[in-house]
């Protein structure tokens, strides 16, 4: 393991996340927001400058090892969320450091957890910032990286195989590089069309884009307190179907439009994410039913995929729902969309697979001498993808319950005695990049209240879950750090 190679990784990253700070300092300019532009042009500057030397003064890596790409992936995602605070800080938008960095790991992880009540009273520039580090974070930035800097072409599937969700990232070209390419191409149409789309609803053209970000980043960030529910149900469904496109395999989509059209229908992956959200949206639908049948079912609908797909948006303030839904909606927290796609979560491909695989472990326990081959539909499951996914959701579970005891300990350690419904909810939000839990940090609350050290737990969870675990356990491993 190389310092000077992980660094040179980072500063790059840090770079780039440096050069897209200067768009908030357009953005603030046309609404002629004047007093925000030093703040914002002093983070941009800053963090570009810091990345460059970084990248100029330490060695630029021939080949990354598998483990200098996770030790990579995992420093710079948590470079990204110190950097992506300084332009709050900065402005003065938030005043405390922790709150600024919980705020910009919340975006860049698209998890969509604030601690600012009224997202309305922002300026206009800050308010793209946060939609934009939630539309960086969606695809990943170290994919964006690979995409457009030549200096990262070697090691790039190390890089991809730490930062992009899902069990295997999914190569459309023998050169990763120009799969990263394809998909964010993908991503940005995707992006285009639902801004249009928005527009001629009930939006400005500065709201479609904002949300716009934050639906196909699978965010969720708004541009007002009230969320989805300030607008129209035109904009809902607009967001609706596009939800449940971030929530699908990107490369799914590019096969779609350039090899396959029917790779939708041919897709087992696709039918049981679309089949948790159908079943998840009937059952809120039924315990729900009642006045408008039209806007119960688009409620019943969006909420189900806001929690599946993870995004966080909210129609309805459904932490007022009754418990069996609410119990409902933290279990639908775990789910996620389909591997490939911007959604956190286990990922519903690795429920398919630890189902299957429970399937296959009941049979080998009444025919001892049988053998037996977990298959996802008619192909066989390689014994170390299962034995991975199995790793995984342990680890999953584990970092889940470890982040219930110790937020609860911290609340009363600090006096706040956070209900044991918001500290569930939070810690499952957090770590699955969902958002809004139920109690206090419903769709209605926010993070504001929970205790600082709280912050830093919940901002290292949202961290650890959109890296799905292992990029950052591997930097706790000393046999990583070993010559």
């Amino acid at each position: 393991m190389s310092w000077r190679h992980l660094l040179h990784v980072v500063g790059a990253v840090l770079g780039a996340i440096g050069v897209s700070m200067f768009t908030p300092v357009v953005v603030s300019a046309v609404y002629r927001e004047w007093s925000q532009l030093p703040g914002l042009l002093g983070a941009a500057v800053l963090t570009t400058v810091v990345g460059y030397l970084l990248w100029r003064v330490f060695d630029r890596p021939g080949e990354l090892s598998t483990r200098e790409g996770f030790a990579a992936v995992g420093l710079a995602w948590i470079a990204i969320a110190i950097a992506g605070a300084l332009p709050y800080l900065f402005t003065g938008a938030i005043a405390s450091f922790t709150d600024a960095v919980f705020e910009s790991a919340a975006g860049v992880t698209t998890t969509g957890a604030s601690i600012i009540p009224d997202p309305g009273v922002l300026p206009h520039g800050i308010l793209f910032w946060r939609s934009l580090t939630q539309w960086i974070g969606g695809m990943g930035i170290i994919v964006l990286s690979v995409a457009i800097l030549p200096l990262l072409w070697m090691g790039a599937v190390q890089l991809a195989r730490a930062e992009s969700p899902g069990p295997t990232p999914d190569r459309l070209t023998p050169r990763f590089r120009e799969t990263a390419k394809r998909l964010w191409l993908v991503y940005l149409v995707l992006t285009i069309i639902q801004v249009i789309l928005l527009w001629f609803g009930d939006m400005t053209l500065f709201e479609a884009i904002n949300h716009s970000f934050t639906t196909m980043s699978t965010g969720g960030f708004s541009t007002n307190a009230g969320s989805l529910g300030a607008y129209s149900a035109y904009s809902q469904w607009v967001v609706i179907v596009f939800m449940t496109l971030a929530g699908m395999s990107f490369a799914l989509h590019y096969k779609v439009a350039r090899r396959d059209p029917k790779a939708y229908f041919t897709s087992g992956s696709l039918r049981i994410y679309l089949g948790i959200v159908a079943v998840a949206a009937v059952l809120m639908t039924i315990a729900t039913w009642g006045g408008s049948a039209a806007d119960t079912i688009r409620n019943a609908l969006f909420t189900s995929l806001t929690i599946v797909t993870t995004t966080g948006y909210a129609t309805v303030d459904f932490a007022l729902w009754i418990p069996a839904l609410g119990i409902l909606i933290v279990g639908l927290m775990f789910v996620g969309g389909m591997a490939g796609s911007t959604a956190g979560g286990i990922k519903s491909d690795r429920l398919h697979i630890l189902y299957r695989a429970s399937h296959t472990d009941v049979r080998r326990l009444i025919h001892p001498r049988g053998v037996f081959v977990t298959r996802i539909g008619k192909k066989p499951v390689p014994d170390l993808v299962v034995e991975t996914v199995q790793t995984f959701f342990l680890l999953y579970m584990f970092a889940f319950m470890s982040g219930i005891l110790l937020l609860a300990v911290i609340g009363s350690l600090s006096g706040s005695n956070i209900d044991i419904v918001t500290t569930v909810s939070a810690v499952a939000s957090s770590l699955g990049n969902v958002g809004p839990g139920l109690g206090s940090v419903g769709p209605t609350g926010n993070y504001l209240g929970i205790p600082a050290l709280g912050k830093w737990l919940l901002a290292s969870l949202m961290i650890v879950g959109r890296l799905e675990i292992l990029p950052i356990l591997i930097l706790f491993n000393r046999e990583v750090w070993r010559k």
